[in-house]
């Protein structure tokens, strides 16, 4: 398995996509005005989402599941 998606998958890497996520959407509301800050706290939103509900978007392009606990599994 692609040490990426391992790392992605872990816990670990569920709290960076949460904190980077949530980093991202306050630099784009406090940090950024107009269509750029609106912009970047939707991008924040895709990891945020992601490691609330433990999915890790890059996996299918490796050739993983979706799933995060299945990663996990070995599935």
């Amino acid at each position: 398995m692609n040490p990426f998606v391992s790392f992605m998958a872990s816990t670990t890497g569920r709290l960076t996509r949460i904190v980077a996520g949530i980093a991202l959407i306050l630099w784009g509301w406090l940090g950024l005005s107009g269509t750029t800050g609106i912009i970047v706290m939707v991008v924040g939103a895709v990891p945020l989402v992601a490691g609330l509900f433990d999915f890790c978007v890059f996996a299918p392009l490796f050739g993983n599941p979706l799933s995060g606990a299945k990663i996990r599994a070995g599935k």
